[in-house]
C-alpha cells in the first residue's frame, strides 16, 4: 500500500464505525502490514512530519485495528505497535489542549482537548488481551485513532472554535489559518 490509498475527507467511511475483528487471522496481519506500508509511504513524501499513527478505516477497511508508532521523535525507527479492538477503559488526569494533525484531513491542524492519561486494553497480533496506562502525546495519539474506529474524526472536537485551526507553512511552522476562509467554507470538512 501507499499513501494514495489513505481515504480523506470527506470520504463517507470515515465516519462510519468499524467493527470488531473477532479473531485474529493472517488477514489481520496482513492488513496491519499494509497500514504501516501506507502510514511510512506518506510520511516519506512529508519533510516536517511523522505518520503518529493510523487507523484502519483510513485506508478504508471498517476493522477496529490501529498501528501506533514506537518512537515518535525519531523518523528512521520505522516500528509500529498494533492495537487491535482498542477501547479506552479509563480516562485519567486533566484535560490539556495540544495540537493534532490526520493524515485523512489534509492540510488542517487543530488545538485538540483531550485527556492527559488514558487506560486502555486491546489484542495484540497474537490474539492476547493486554491492558496498559498511557500519557502525554501517546494518551492523544490512542485517543485521536480510537476516535476514528467511532466514525469521528479531530476537527469535530474543535468544530465551534475558529482560533483551534491551523496549517503547516514551508518551514514546518504551524500558521493560524483564516477560519471563514478555509474551515467554515470548506463544507467538505463537515461531511
Amino acid at each position: 500500500m501507499t499513501k494514495e490509498d489513505i481515504i480523506t475527507l470527506p470520504n463517507p467511511s470515515l465516519r462510519q464505525k468499524s467493527s470488531k475483528i473477532r479473531i485474529v487471522e493472517t488477514d489481520t496481519l496482513r492488513l496491519i502490514d499494509s497500514m504501516v506500508q501506507a502510514a511510512t509511504d506518506w510520511e516519506d513524501s512529508r519533510p516536517h512530519e511523522i505518520s503518529a499513527a493510523l487507523a484502519a478505516v483510513q485506508i478504508d477497511t471498517l476493522s477496529r485495528v490501529v498501528i501506533v508508532r514506537s518512537d515518535f521523535d525519531d523518523k528512521s525507527v520505522r516500528e509500529f505497535t498494533a492495537l487491535i479492538n482498542p477501547e479506552i477503559v479509563k480516562f485519567e488526569g486533566e484535560i490539556i489542549k495540544d495540537y493534532e494533525g490526520c493524515l485523512s484531513v489534509s492540510g488542517v491542524y487543530g488545538t485538540v482537548p483531550r485527556h492527559s492519561k488514558i487506560r486502555v486494553k486491546a489484542l495484540d497480533t497474537d490474539g492476547n488481551e493486554v491492558r496498559f496506562k498511557a500519557d502525554g502525546f501517546l494518551a492523544r495519539v490512542i485517543q485521536h485513532e480510537i476516535d476514528h474506529t467511532n466514525g469521528i474524526v479531530f476537527i469535530d472536537h474543535i468544530r465551534d472554535n475558529q482560533d483551534a485551526f491551523y496549517t503547516l507553512d514551508d518551514k514546518g511552522e504551524l500558521q493560524p489559518l483564516d477560519y471563514d476562509e478555509h474551515i467554515k467554507e470548506n463544507k467538505v470538512l463537515w461531511s
